[in-house]
């Protein structure tokens, strides 16, 4: 039987969508370009996203549900396994998966494993090549197009610039298109079900991974311990803990002197302040964890995934 709408839901359109694919592919990049605002963490290291991050966007009585996946990658963690789930599952139960990749790489074999698995399932796959704008000899795009298109069969197939916003309204016509009536599902007002003491710690860590050596940032985790506003004046008091996994990179974290987690503390609440549009009072701790990525309590205790 089909659901019957209200009449103030008949005016009203939703799509749920997964954006997927390879890790570092510009993923969150075009999440935060099309809901325009930072909600997810954007860094050059891979696996820059380790949770399914919600993002929301309405234009015009259709509202746009976004889930951003942890890239695809070969986990040596319990960590990357829990990401791979997350990704994984995040296909499962939507409209249509957004299937970015990066123009200037082949294709791997997870991407094709999942490219397989959404074709034989019938999904409804946006293909985004992304970065357009670094493919040196641009005739190279039209046989990775019709290669994809032949062995995939997208429903659509898109190349994109985010870092230049090129084709992203693009992306975003075809969305609205397969946008079905139905009732919102977030408030029209909201952005991203992420809390905000898990925004702030996103936007912490990304400072950490813009700026630190390529062997620790995978090892790192920033939990919110304070996060509350001055009942006396327009202040926010917020206080973190960075964990790490040795004491050889809890040094290197905090710099000489002091100096690498001042930059980083004084980059961060450049972007909290923006983000939270309020003055804000940053306190960050370093601490170490050892293997914390491969100990089932801690993640769970860092509010990664769930039990």
């Amino acid at each position: 039987m089909a659901m019957m709408l209200s009449p103030q839901q008949e005016d009203t359109k939703i799509l749920f969508a997964a954006i997927a694919g390879r890790t570092n592919a510009g993923k969150s990049s075009l999440l935060n370009a099309i809901i325009g605002e930072k909600i997810a963490s954007v860094s050059p290291k891979p696996q820059t996203t380790r949770t399914r991050i919600t993002g929301i966007r309405n234009y015009d009585g259709t509202q746009l549900v976004f889930t951003d996946t942890p890239g695809l990658h070969r986990a040596q963690t319990r960590l990357g396994n829990h990401m791979m789930k997350a990704a994984k599952d995040a296909v499962s139960d939507i409209d249509c998966v957004i299937f970015m990749a990066d123009c200037t790489r082949p294709l791997g074999d997870p991407e094709c494993a999942m490219l397989d698995k959404l074709a034989a399932q019938g999904a409804t796959v946006l293909f985004v090549y992304n970065k357009i704008d670094l493919l040196s000899d641009k005739s190279k795009l039209a046989p990775m197009l019709a290669e994809t298109e032949a062995r995939w069969h997208p429903y659509a197939l898109i190349p994109v610039s985010v870092l230049r916003n090129d084709g992203v309204d693009v992306l975003i016509r075809e969305l609205l298109a397969l946008a079905q009536p139905g009732p919102h599902y977030f408030p029209d007002d909201m952005m991203t079900d992420q809390p905000e003491r898990v925004l702030a710690a996103e936007l912490i860590r990304e400072q950490l991974l813009c700026r630190l050596s390529d062997e620790v940032p995978h090892g790192i985790a920033v939990v919110t311990e304070q996060f509350s506003e001055r009942e006396d004046k327009a202040l926010l008091n917020i206080s973190v803990t960075i964990y790490c996994e040795r004491e050889s990179h809890k040094r290197i974290i905090i710099g000489k002197n002091g100096s690498m987690l001042k930059k980083v503390a004084s980059a961060a609440r450049t972007e909290l302040e923006q983000f939270f549009r309020i003055q804000v009072n940053l306190q960050t701790w370093v601490k170490v964890k050892e293997d914390w990525r491969n100990r089932e309590g801690l993640i769970q205790s860092f509010g990664l995934f769930e039990p």
